[in-house]
């Protein structure tokens, strides 16, 4: 899906809303100075909104394209739960290097931290979420602390991580079940796939979350969703939640049914769906004191 220029340039709305909903949402607020037109976040919440927990939302798509609006039920559902809902843009491969694009998520974070009591957020009470791409990128920095460090603040602001569907918790793995896939039915190398993504074997292990769990960190609750019938984000949903187990942290795996990659995304914050009935009970467990 190609990004739009049209959200890319918008300008900045400080008292615009949602039709159809009474959600207050303030679009494109640059959360690095000086800005990339693609280092903006947009905030969702409801009129009156104050102390509320805060989902902060990493879009996927490859690393290479996707945007902050395409949200779908996800701002409505979370503000009618009684959530501050962010969603972040970032630079993208090829223009930055995977390091860079990691450092502009944990920088939009820092925002929120200092800014999201001034649109009804607590600072202290912050999910981490985020699908396919954006799930490696929300399990990356809710288990190597070092990108949050590097802004000044902690994991222990962070109650919980929600990775949804993710294929890259373990790059190398990823990468080795692919070539294995590609030999076996005679297909070409992609002209620019999880190798030239991720660089070096070493910068694979680096960017890869399993890699980087370990006790005494501060690494908060996961809940990781996955497509059950995708044995490739299957595998890696297991070997996550396998290693955050090892080491005595709180984790759920849960593959949903009769969905696709998309499809799951979509669904989140539909009523009745399966993986948003388990999404708002982790939520409430990880927010009891």
């Amino acid at each position: 899906m190609k990004l739009l220029p049209l959200l890319l340039s918008a300008p900045f709305l400080s008292a615009a809303y949602a039709q159809d909903t009474d959600l207050k949402i303030e679009r494109d607020i640059p959360y690095a100075e000086p800005a990339d037109p693609l280092q903006k976040l947009d905030v969702y919440a409801a009129p009156g909104a104050k102390n509320l927990p805060v989902v902060v939302w990493i879009h996927g798509g490859g690393w290479q394209m996707g945007d902050k609006a395409e949200m779908k039920e996800k701002p409505q559902a979370f503000a009618k739960k009684g959530f501050v809902f962010v969603s972040v843009n970032y630079r993208l491969e090829p223009k930055v290097v995977m390091g860079e694009l990691v450092r502009d998520v944990a920088k939009s974070v820092r925002w929120v931290h200092d800014h999201v009591a001034e649109h009804g957020g607590d600072p202290q009470r912050l999910f981490i979420m985020g699908h396919s791409a954006g799930a490696q990128l929300a399990a990356l920095l809710c288990t190597d602390e070092h990108y949050f460090q590097e802004q000044g603040f902690s994991l222990g602001i962070v109650k919980g991580c929600v990775p949804v569907d993710g294929d890259t918790y373990d790059v190398p793995a990823m990468i080795v079940s692919e070539q294995n896939l590609r030999r076996a039915h005679g297909l070409p190398e992609p002209k620019f796939g999880h190798p030239e993504e991720f660089g070096t074997l070493e910068q694979q292990k680096d960017f890869s979350a399993v890699n980087h769990v370990a006790k005494g960190k501060g690494i908060p609750p996961f809940l990781i969703l996955h497509v059950a019938a995708n044995p490739m984000t299957s595998a890696q949903a297991i070997e996550l939640g396998r290693v955050l187990k090892g080491v005595g942290i709180e984790e759920k795996v849960f593959g949903a049914k009769d969905t696709s990659h998309g499809k799951l995304n979509d669904d989140l914050g539909v009523d009745g769906d399966a993986a948003t009935k388990e999404l708002f009970e982790f939520v409430d467990r990880a927010l009891k004191p």
